[in-house]
């Protein structure tokens, strides 16, 4: 079947998306995107074949998801899964995800391996989580097993213990009850934090010794002011 393209019109809802009418028809054919309207010459007069449209409103299809990958990309990193699932909310198919997905791979845009290596090092440093936490975080984002386990490996273990120790005092200064007990909820919530028990353990005694040695301070101060 042969069809005669009678008007194309802009879509008003779509920016450079523009609209394919045929004879006796109210509605659009398709739509397409203006870089395909030129590519593929369709213009009033232009005939095309059911199986040209197929093929046109497919490639459509994996302009669309690529450009609104790109959109998405642009608020902050993502990764593979992230995308995935933004285009199956977002009604595609799973050919154009797919091509969209390979795409982007191969141009370096998306790499779920040095994206697990910046989340980790950012999370380390300003989240007061631990390594155990973060790898989690970003198996839920889909990064491999090996991708975050590579990830951590590569955090210096000064930065999480800083972070560990930070997050150490906070608590210590919240919790009530005697030292014993606040010693045992000071290291469930570390390891609650994802912090490796070494970690805890450093860390909680940081924050411990810290803490006493200013209580030492100011019962001087007290007996001295007396």
């Amino acid at each position: 079947m042969v069809i005669e393209i009678s008007a194309v019109e802009q879509d008003r809802k779509g920016r450079k998306r523009y609209n394919i009418f045929t004879n006796g028809m109210e509605e659009p054919l398709f739509s397409v995107h203006e870089d395909l309207l030129i590519k593929h010459r369709l213009f009033k007069g232009t005939t095309l074949t059911t199986d040209e449209i197929t093929e046109i409103t497919e490639e459509d299809d994996r302009y669309r998801a690529y450009a609104l990958a790109i959109y998405y990309l642009g608020f902050k990193a993502r990764t593979r899964k992230e995308i995935e699932q933004f285009l199956m909310r977002k009604a595609f198919e799973s050919e154009p995800i797919a091509y969209t997905l390979e795409r982007l791979e191969s141009e370096h845009i998306v790499d779920d391996e040095e994206y697990a290596r910046q989340f980790a090092k950012q999370r380390i440093r300003y989240s007061q989580k631990g390594s155990r936490w973060i790898k989690q975080e970003l198996q839920q984002r889909g990064v491999t097993n090996q991708a975050a386990s590579e990830a951590l490996e590569a955090i210096d273990r000064d930065d999480e213990l800083a972070s560990a120790i930070h997050a150490a005092k906070k608590k210590w200064r919240s919790l009530k009850g005697e030292n014993r007990e606040k010693r045992q909820k000071l290291f469930s919530f570390l390891m609650r934090r994802g912090f490796p028990s070494d970690v805890v353990k450093e860390a909680a005694k940081s924050a411990i010794d810290e803490a006493e040695m200013e209580q030492v301070d100011d019962d001087d101060g007290l007996l001295l002011d007396n």
